[in-house]
């Protein structure tokens, strides 16, 4: 559903798709997503999904976030924000949606289409004789 892509720390560069809510964020081992950045509490974000209000990101309390360089405490996200926590800095993204696979649909329409023409060599056999 959505990629987090983390943008500071060791593991610079690292994408993580998230497609289960809440999903947390801080130092301690039990949270889903784990940074050891300095600055960054046990507990420190938590992503949550709701239907009507979209992906929201929520701050423990009295811990210090920023979207976009503005301070947060509680605020809907949106494609391509910045959340930055501590010294940890991370990029939200909607993930690429999964693609089903196209293949029994593709070899019923080619079997379709040969079998339309092979009744078009059988009619046009029949006529001319």
């Amino acid at each position: 559903m959505i990629q987090l892509k983390i943008l500071s720390g060791q593991t610079a560069g690292d994408t993580l798709v998230v497609r289960r809510f809440p999903f947390r964020i801080g130092r301690a081992p039990e949270n889903d997503l784990r940074l050891e950045a300095p600055g960054v509490w046990d507990q420190h974000l938590t992503l949550e999904f709701d239907p009507s209000a979209g992906f929201r990101l929520h701050a423990a309390p009295d811990a210090c976030a920023t979207i976009n360089a503005e301070p947060e405490q509680s605020a809907r996200l949106r494609n391509g924000d910045v959340i930055a926590f501590g010294s940890a800095k991370i990029q939200f993204w909607l993930a690429a949606p999964l693609q089903r696979g196209l293949r029994l649909r593709e070899f019923s329409v080619w079997l379709l289409l040969a079998g339309i023409t092979a009744f078009q060599f059988f009619l046009i056999y029949r006529l001319l004789k």
